[in-house]
């Protein structure tokens, strides 16, 4: 377990979904068909939100998962309760992304656990709201950064060694990316770079035999917003803007990812998919 000492930051983000009313809904919607079957997958957020969807689909459709969280050990708890609900194995790692070491900590005891890993979803994010650029301390930026980006880089260098022919990285982008957020200056900046960072990395990784795409999702309910993402006067509209006219859910998202993860999605690579309640998004 890593030393308080050791967290590149420590505060009310991402927030305790156990907190949330009305709860997010994680609980796959379908009866699981072996897709991942004795697959291992590591996935960063894991313990709330879209993570926390991500691993219990996963779950259900055959895979051990690694659960990768910041603070939130009650929520990381559950959600290792729920994989092993499931069938599947399960562990907890306390870890910040934005850390180098961390992650080759996380990749190690992935490792130890199950033997291999065969998917990577990057899906830990922090956003902080600001209406002025000049409000965005160079704390925050770099904070934000550290998180959103290097985290990812920092875990496909640890994976790598490890990723065979047939491995997929997963990344969570945001709709953000594309139609960008005027309060979200810093937030919204690094998805776009994630997105690059997608397709640069599938350009690298293609002639292994290892599949790198994105999720770009829109408003989701989940402890990212309530708890800090967003400033209060808008989380009670939260969502309403989309064509459908409301937010969408967790398990709304999850099945994105399962795609991406396995061999239904055998021949795309550097691609991005858009749970986003309907806008309608261009490359």
């Amino acid at each position: 377990m890593p030393e308080t000492q050791d967290m590149i930051h420590e505060d009310s983000l991402p927030g305790h979904e156990s907190a949330l009313d009305p709860k997010p809904e994680w609980r796959p919607r379908y009866p699981g068909s072996g897709r991942l079957k004795d697959k291992v997958a590591i996935v960063t957020g894991g313990d709330s939100g879209i993570g926390r969807a991500v691993a219990a689909l996963f779950a259900r459709e055959g895979a051990d998962v690694a659960i990768v969280y910041l603070l939130e050990d009650d929520d990381a708890q559950e959600t290792r309760r729920i994989v092993e609900e499931e069938g599947r194995r399960a562990i907890t790692i306390k870890a910040d992304v934005g850390s180098r070491k961390m992650c080759d900590r996380v990749v190690e005891q992935t490792l130890d656990a199950f033997g291999k890993i065969d998917i990577l979803v990057n899906n830990a994010g922090e956003q902080h709201p600001d209406e002025d650029i000049t409000d965005i301390t160079e704390e925050q930026l770099r904070r934000t950064f550290q998180t959103n980006i290097f985290g990812m880089f920092f875990m496909v260098q640890a994976a790598r060694p490890h990723l065979g022919q047939g491995a997929s990285i997963i990344n969570c982008t945001s709709v953000t990316m594309y139609k960008g957020s005027g309060g979200l200056l810093d937030y919204s900046s690094t998805k776009g770079a994630i997105t690059a960072f997608t397709r640069s990395l599938s350009e690298n990784l293609i002639g292994d035999g290892i599949r790198v795409n994105a999720v770009a999702p829109g408003p989701i309910w989940t402890p990212l917003n309530p708890c800090g993402g967003a400033p209060k006067e808008k989380i009670e509209h939260f969502g309403e803007g989309t064509p459908m006219g409301r937010a969408g859910q967790p398990n709304e998202v999850a099945p994105s990812f399962l795609f991406l993860a396995c061999e239904d999605a055998s021949y795309m690579s550097g691609q991005v998919l858009h749970p986003n309640g309907g806008v309608v998004i261009g490359s």
